[in-house]
């Protein structure tokens, strides 16, 4: 079913080109059309951004591709996981993270800045406005569930779709999260199904890839990519199945959340530990050097 979906989707991607809106900027085109490329060829890895600097950074380690974390986004701007951003806010810092590197930026939307498709259409255009080729939609209605009906979530997923057609970039990938297993919704033996009843929806909605985070188990995950009508995206950990492992059980895309931004913020931790406790300086040691972060900065 995969084959079938990516056919369709790269008939679609030329379609759309052909007869999208022209007030999304040529560079922006060329970034979507990178990202669906990166996306369809290869197995894609994100460590996700934060912030311009955590999204330099990272750009200057390899990555081809940068995906952000709206628990790091909210974490630097003050405030907890779980929409407690605005919509606004978001965009703006999807705004910086886009200018500060030449890759491709796909935004972690939450679950919309609200639950009606009109609020999530909104949101996608403020997000294609500021530069993104990509977002990941969830279906939680809040933190821990619960997950909006099937029919709900589709509706959702199309007005992203719509509203980005719209704004002139039909070609933007919509990465449509489910928190089933994240969150444990109904009866384990159940879960797989549920993801596999969504996915269906999902890719008819206008999905392009399905995100399930929660989900390391590789037996597992080696039957929902082998039914999923779309690419599946996992959510990496420590101590978990490698990038290796999750490619092998045909994982397509690969992210780390909020991990990235946890270290960074457990290396701080540890160095202001250190320095207030024995007025040491031991945990700076191995740090970047301020000339070569200084460096990777264009403005």
């Amino acid at each position: 079913m995969r084959a079938a979906q990516k056919q369709n989707n790269t008939k679609a991607v030329m379609h759309m080109s052909v007869d999208s809106s022209p007030s999304i900027d040529a560079v922006t085109k060329g970034k979507a059309r990178l990202f669906r490329t990166l996306s369809a060829e290869s197995v894609l890895v994100l460590p996700n951004a934060w912030d311009a600097a955590s999204a330099t950074v990272i750009a200057a380690a390899g990555a081809t591709a940068i995906a952000t974390t709206s628990g790091g986004v909210s974490w630097s701007l003050g405030r907890g996981d779980g929409q407690r951003l605005s919509r606004d806010e978001m965009a703006q810092a999807a705004r910086r993270i886009v200018d500060s590197v030449d890759l491709p930026v796909t935004v972690d939307v939450e679950g919309g800045y609200g639950s009606a498709p009109a609020e999530v259409a909104a949101t996608v255009r403020a997000v294609v406005e500021a530069g993104a080729v990509g977002v990941n939609l969830e279906d939680s209605t809040a933190v821990g569930g619960p997950l909006f009906e099937v029919a709900e979530q589709s509706a959702r997923l199309r007005a992203a779709r719509d509203a980005a057609a719209a704004a002139g970039l039909p070609e933007l990938f919509i990465n449509a999260r489910t928190d089933v297993f994240l969150f444990g919704i109904g009866a384990s033996g159940g879960r797989l199904g549920e993801v596999l009843a969504r996915a269906t929806a999902y890719a008819e909605a206008g999905a392009d890839g399905i995100f399930v985070p929660g989900l390391l188990d590789l037996d597992v995950l080696n039957t929902l990519c082998a039914e999923s009508p779309l690419p599946v995206n996992a959510m990496a950990v420590a101590g978990g199945p490698s990038v290796t492992e999750l490619a092998q059980a045909g994982v397509r895309r690969i992210s780390l959340g909020t991990a990235l931004a946890q270290a960074a913020y457990s290396a701080a931790r540890s160095a202001a530990t250190e320095l207030l406790g024995t007025g040491g300086l031991t945990a700076l040691e191995g740090s970047l050097d301020f000339s070569e972060v200084n460096g990777l900065f264009r403005h």
